[in-house]
């Protein structure tokens, strides 16, 4: 297997989701500033043009970090990062998806829409009326998950899972493209803080 790696926080998840597996695969760059992953010999891995994407032993393409994800677990499945029971896994899957669909997206679509219009305008649809609602979207319902923390350690209680990894790699990603973690969510930033001491953020 390779993975067709990138700069950007859906690398970074499959890069700690590794980490965290002790799974070592070879790396290949492709040059995201560059449009390297616009032209036509990424479009056969990925006709989407996105990044990270696995190729697998047989010679196809895997994308979407979450299938990725799901795909290294299968083949490694130890230590679990999503579950090792069907309780576990629908767990994590909740979590992953309450975070992607909620915080994520929103996330992504408010910088690319923002910030990110004069680099993403010639390259996808872009809505720049768009960009302060999607910002409160993300922030509101970061809001709502700090209030689901309770005293959990991570989103599934003491399990640290891809949904950790997931939150973790966009919020340290909007930290730095105008949308920094709010501090009065105090759940979250003591979260956020427990992962960042953990040696898989640094890959």
């Amino acid at each position: 297997m390779k993975l067709y790696d990138s700069m950007g926080p859906n690398p970074r998840v499959v890069r700690m989701f590794m980490a965290e597996k002790g799974i070592e695969l070879p790396k290949q760059p492709v040059d995201l500033r560059g449009g390297e992953n616009r032209q036509p010999e990424h479009l056969k891995r990925n006709p989407i043009g996105q990044l990270p994407t696995l190729e697998l032993d047989d010679g196809s393409y895997l994308s979407e970090i979450t299938a990725i994800c799901e795909y290294l677990e299968e083949k490694n499945p130890n230590p679990a990062m999503i579950g090792s029971t069907p309780e576990q896994r629908a767990e994590c899957r909740m979590w992953t998806r309450r975070v992607d669909l909620n915080i994520c997206e929103p996330l992504l679509n408010g910088f690319r829409f923002g910030e990110g219009l004069k680099f993403f305008q010639k390259r996808i649809p872009c809505a720049p009326e768009a960009s302060p609602g999607l910002k409160m979207i993300a922030a509101n319902r970061l809001q709502w998950l700090d209030g689901q923390m309770g005293d959990k350690d991570y989103l599934c209680g003491k399990r640290f899972t891809l949904a950790d990894i997931l939150l973790y790699c966009w919020l340290d990603f909007g930290g730095q493209v105008g949308q920094p973690l709010d501090p009065a969510n105090t759940k979250i930033a003591a979260w956020f803080a427990r992962v960042g001491a953990r040696p898989s953020v640094n890959v």
